[in-house]
Protein backbone atom coordinates (compact mmCIF):
# COMPACT_ATOMS: atom_id res chain seq x y z
CA UNK A 1 0.00 0.00 0.00
CA UNK A 2 1.27 3.22 -1.05
CA UNK A 3 1.99 5.60 2.33
CA UNK A 4 0.02 7.99 0.79
CA UNK A 5 -2.74 5.99 1.71
CA UNK A 6 -2.07 6.29 5.71
CA UNK A 7 -4.93 8.26 6.36
CA UNK A 8 -4.20 10.67 9.48
CA UNK A 9 -6.86 8.78 11.77
CA UNK A 10 -4.79 5.46 11.35
CA UNK A 11 -1.82 6.39 13.67
CA UNK A 12 -4.68 7.73 15.62
CA UNK A 13 -6.61 4.55 15.82
CA UNK A 14 -3.56 2.52 16.81
CA UNK A 15 -2.99 4.53 19.79
CA UNK A 16 -6.38 4.30 21.00
CA UNK A 17 -6.62 0.57 20.51
CA UNK A 18 -3.39 0.56 22.84
CA UNK A 19 -0.16 0.61 20.68
CA UNK A 20 2.75 2.13 22.02
CA UNK A 21 3.97 3.17 18.90
CA UNK A 22 3.07 3.69 15.22
CA UNK A 23 5.72 2.56 12.44
CA UNK A 24 5.58 3.83 8.36
CA UNK A 25 7.56 2.77 5.90
CA UNK A 26 8.18 3.99 2.48
CA UNK A 27 9.59 4.30 -0.37
CA UNK A 28 12.60 6.86 -0.78
CA UNK A 29 11.65 10.46 -2.43
CA UNK A 30 11.59 10.59 -5.82
CA UNK A 31 11.57 6.38 -6.18
CA UNK A 32 7.47 6.61 -6.15
CA UNK A 33 5.98 3.81 -7.43
CA UNK A 34 2.39 5.11 -8.28
CA UNK A 35 4.10 8.67 -10.18
CA UNK A 36 1.78 10.55 -6.99
CA UNK A 37 4.07 11.11 -5.10
CA UNK A 38 2.26 9.66 -1.98
CA UNK A 39 5.23 9.39 0.30
CA UNK A 40 5.61 13.27 0.45
CA UNK A 41 2.04 13.01 1.60
CA UNK A 42 2.89 10.79 4.50
CA UNK A 43 5.93 12.90 5.13
CA UNK A 44 2.95 15.83 5.31
CA UNK A 45 0.85 14.23 7.55
CA UNK A 46 3.47 12.65 9.90
CA UNK A 47 5.00 15.95 10.66
CA UNK A 48 1.41 17.54 11.42
CA UNK A 49 0.50 13.95 13.87
CA UNK A 50 3.90 14.63 16.06
CA UNK A 51 2.71 18.49 16.34
CA UNK A 52 -0.62 16.82 17.56
CA UNK A 53 1.04 14.23 20.20
CA UNK A 54 3.18 16.92 21.70
CA UNK A 55 -0.09 19.19 22.21
CA UNK A 56 -1.67 16.32 23.87
CA UNK A 57 1.43 15.71 25.98
CA UNK A 58 2.51 12.34 23.94
CA UNK A 59 6.24 11.79 23.16
CA UNK A 60 6.53 12.79 19.21
CA UNK A 61 9.21 9.82 18.87
CA UNK A 62 6.38 6.80 19.57
CA UNK A 63 5.35 7.61 15.82
CA UNK A 64 7.92 6.91 12.68
CA UNK A 65 8.32 7.21 8.98
CA UNK A 66 11.38 5.64 7.73
CA UNK A 67 12.49 5.58 3.77
CA UNK A 68 13.08 1.97 3.11
CA UNK A 69 13.12 0.58 -0.61
CA UNK A 70 11.97 -3.15 -0.88
CA UNK A 71 15.32 -4.50 -1.67
CA UNK A 72 16.39 -3.34 1.66
CA UNK A 73 15.88 -5.63 3.93
CA UNK A 74 19.16 -5.85 6.24
CA UNK A 75 18.12 -1.39 6.48
CA UNK A 76 14.58 -2.51 7.29
CA UNK A 77 15.26 -4.95 10.09
CA UNK A 78 17.92 -2.31 11.57
CA UNK A 79 15.35 0.30 11.74
CA UNK A 80 12.89 -2.10 13.35
CA UNK A 81 15.01 -3.32 15.85
CA UNK A 82 16.06 0.33 16.86
CA UNK A 83 12.37 1.67 16.83
CA UNK A 84 11.36 -1.37 19.04
CA UNK A 85 14.39 -0.52 21.62
CA UNK A 86 13.25 2.89 21.73
CA UNK A 87 9.98 2.27 22.92
CA UNK A 88 11.23 -0.31 25.30
CA UNK A 89 12.83 2.68 27.01
CA UNK A 90 9.95 5.14 27.08
CA UNK A 91 7.41 2.16 27.97
CA UNK A 92 3.79 1.72 27.57
CA UNK A 93 1.78 4.62 26.02
CA UNK A 94 1.31 7.26 28.84
CA UNK A 95 4.10 5.95 31.02
CA UNK A 96 7.08 8.46 30.23
CA UNK A 97 4.95 11.24 29.78
CA UNK A 98 2.73 10.79 32.79
CA UNK A 99 -0.51 11.04 31.60
CA UNK A 100 -3.63 8.61 32.80
CA UNK A 101 -4.86 5.76 30.57
CA UNK A 102 -8.82 7.86 31.23
CA UNK A 103 -6.65 11.40 30.05
CA UNK A 104 -5.00 9.77 27.14
CA UNK A 105 -7.92 8.35 25.90
CA UNK A 106 -10.09 11.20 25.50
CA UNK A 107 -7.40 13.42 24.34
CA UNK A 108 -6.95 10.60 21.32
CA UNK A 109 -10.74 10.54 20.54
CA UNK A 110 -10.77 13.97 20.05
CA UNK A 111 -7.73 14.41 18.23
CA UNK A 112 -9.09 11.65 16.13
CA UNK A 113 -12.62 13.69 15.46
CA UNK A 114 -10.99 16.31 14.37
CA UNK A 115 -9.50 14.48 11.35
CA UNK A 116 -11.70 16.05 8.72
CA UNK A 117 -10.93 19.76 9.65
CA UNK A 118 -7.10 18.43 9.61
CA UNK A 119 -7.56 17.03 6.37
CA UNK A 120 -8.91 20.52 5.16
CA UNK A 121 -6.14 21.87 6.92
CA UNK A 122 -3.19 20.09 5.12
CA UNK A 123 -5.45 20.56 1.67
CA UNK A 124 -5.90 24.74 2.24
CA UNK A 125 -3.23 26.04 4.22
CA UNK A 126 -0.16 23.12 4.37
CA UNK A 127 1.00 23.01 0.68
CA UNK A 128 4.44 22.99 -0.31
CA UNK A 129 5.60 24.87 -3.59
CA UNK A 130 8.28 22.26 -4.31
CA UNK A 131 8.30 18.88 -2.63
CA UNK A 132 11.37 18.01 -0.74
CA UNK A 133 12.33 16.54 2.85
CA UNK A 134 13.74 20.22 3.68
CA UNK A 135 10.36 22.05 2.71
CA UNK A 136 8.19 20.13 4.95
CA UNK A 137 10.36 20.18 7.62
CA UNK A 138 10.60 24.41 7.52
CA UNK A 139 6.95 24.56 7.10
CA UNK A 140 5.57 22.24 9.69
CA UNK A 141 8.31 23.94 12.51
CA UNK A 142 7.11 27.19 11.81
CA UNK A 143 5.30 29.75 14.02
CA UNK A 144 2.63 29.98 11.27
CA UNK A 145 1.57 26.01 11.37
CA UNK A 146 1.73 26.04 15.01
CA UNK A 147 -0.68 28.60 15.17
CA UNK A 148 -3.26 27.10 13.10
CA UNK A 149 -2.77 23.93 15.00
CA UNK A 150 -3.58 26.08 18.50
CA UNK A 151 -6.51 27.53 16.94
CA UNK A 152 -7.99 24.18 15.28
CA UNK A 153 -7.41 22.16 18.45
CA UNK A 154 -9.12 24.88 20.46
CA UNK A 155 -12.33 25.36 18.42
CA UNK A 156 -12.50 22.76 15.65
CA UNK A 157 -15.30 25.04 13.83
CA UNK A 158 -13.30 28.37 13.42
CA UNK A 159 -11.96 27.27 9.99
CA UNK A 160 -15.55 26.93 9.14
CA UNK A 161 -16.08 30.81 7.89
CA UNK A 162 -13.35 31.54 6.14
CA UNK A 163 -14.17 28.40 4.17
CA UNK A 164 -16.70 27.75 1.22
CA UNK A 165 -20.23 25.99 2.00
CA UNK A 166 -20.84 22.75 0.25
CA UNK A 167 -24.18 21.80 -1.58
CA UNK A 168 -26.04 18.47 -3.46
CA UNK A 169 -27.27 19.08 -6.90
CA UNK A 170 -30.81 17.76 -7.41
CA UNK A 171 -30.23 17.13 -10.51
CA UNK A 172 -26.94 14.95 -9.72
CA UNK A 173 -27.78 13.15 -6.75
CA UNK A 174 -28.95 9.57 -6.81
CA UNK A 175 -29.24 8.55 -3.01
CA UNK A 176 -26.20 6.42 -3.31
CA UNK A 177 -25.76 7.49 0.85
CA UNK A 178 -21.28 7.92 0.39
CA UNK A 179 -21.43 11.77 1.32
CA UNK A 180 -23.95 10.72 4.07
CA UNK A 181 -22.18 8.38 5.71
CA UNK A 182 -19.00 10.14 5.82
CA UNK A 183 -19.91 13.37 6.90
CA UNK A 184 -18.28 14.04 10.23
CA UNK A 185 -21.25 16.06 11.49
CA UNK A 186 -24.35 14.31 10.42
CA UNK A 187 -25.16 17.29 8.47
CA UNK A 188 -26.63 15.06 5.52
CA UNK A 189 -29.88 14.35 5.09
CA UNK A 190 -31.12 11.47 2.98
CA UNK A 191 -31.63 7.94 2.41
CA UNK A 192 -31.44 5.34 0.18
CA UNK A 193 -32.55 6.51 -3.57
CA UNK A 194 -33.44 10.21 -1.95
CA UNK A 195 -31.97 12.88 -2.86
CA UNK A 196 -29.44 14.53 -0.17
CA UNK A 197 -29.71 18.08 1.71
CA UNK A 198 -26.86 19.41 3.45
CA UNK A 199 -28.06 20.99 6.57
CA UNK A 200 -25.97 24.28 6.83
CA UNK A 201 -26.58 24.81 10.33
CA UNK A 202 -25.08 21.87 11.23
CA UNK A 203 -22.12 21.96 8.24
CA UNK A 204 -18.48 23.00 9.09
CA UNK A 205 -17.23 23.02 5.17
CA UNK A 206 -14.76 20.45 6.15
CA UNK A 207 -15.38 19.39 2.63
CA UNK A 208 -15.44 15.80 3.34
CA UNK A 209 -18.52 15.02 1.28
CA UNK A 210 -17.06 17.10 -1.61
CA UNK A 211 -14.10 14.83 -1.58
CA UNK A 212 -16.33 11.33 -1.14
CA UNK A 213 -19.18 11.94 -3.78
CA UNK A 214 -17.73 9.97 -6.88
CA UNK A 215 -16.03 11.94 -9.78
CA UNK A 216 -18.90 10.13 -12.10
CA UNK A 217 -21.31 12.15 -10.04
CA UNK A 218 -19.93 15.59 -9.44
CA UNK A 219 -22.99 15.71 -7.15
CA UNK A 220 -21.55 17.75 -4.69
CA UNK A 221 -20.87 21.03 -5.09
CA UNK A 222 -18.22 24.01 -3.15
CA UNK A 223 -19.97 27.50 -3.46
CA UNK A 224 -18.06 30.15 -3.62
CA UNK A 225 -19.06 33.65 -3.36
CA UNK A 226 -22.55 32.30 -4.86
CA UNK A 227 -25.71 31.86 -2.97
CA UNK A 228 -26.82 28.25 -1.92
CA UNK A 229 -30.06 27.01 -3.75
CA UNK A 230 -33.21 26.74 -1.63
CA UNK A 231 -33.56 23.09 0.23
CA UNK A 232 -35.57 20.33 -1.55
CA UNK A 233 -38.72 19.85 0.55
CA UNK A 234 -38.75 16.47 1.74
CA UNK A 235 -41.27 15.19 -0.13
CA UNK A 236 -39.81 16.28 -3.58
CA UNK A 237 -36.41 14.07 -2.37
CA UNK A 238 -37.47 10.81 -4.01
CA UNK A 239 -35.61 9.95 -7.01
CA UNK A 240 -37.36 8.50 -9.86
CA UNK A 241 -35.84 5.62 -11.59
CA UNK A 242 -36.37 6.95 -15.06
CA UNK A 243 -33.08 8.91 -16.21
CA UNK A 244 -31.19 8.22 -12.95
CA UNK A 245 -29.08 5.57 -13.36
CA UNK A 246 -26.20 4.06 -10.50
CA UNK A 247 -26.29 4.25 -7.05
Amino acid sequence: MCTGRVDLSFPLRAFLQGADGVFVGGCWPGECHYITEGNYDALGNMHLLRRLMEHIGLHPRRLRLEWVAASEGNRFAEVMDDFVDELNAMGPLGEVEDVPAEDLETRLDSLNKMVPQLKLLVREKLQVKVKSESAYEKLYSSAKTQKLIDDLVADPGSTAEELPPYWIEPEKCVGCMICLKKCPVQAIEGGIKTIHVIDQDLCTHCGTCFYACPPRLGAVKKMAGEVIPAAIPEDQRVIEKKGKKGG
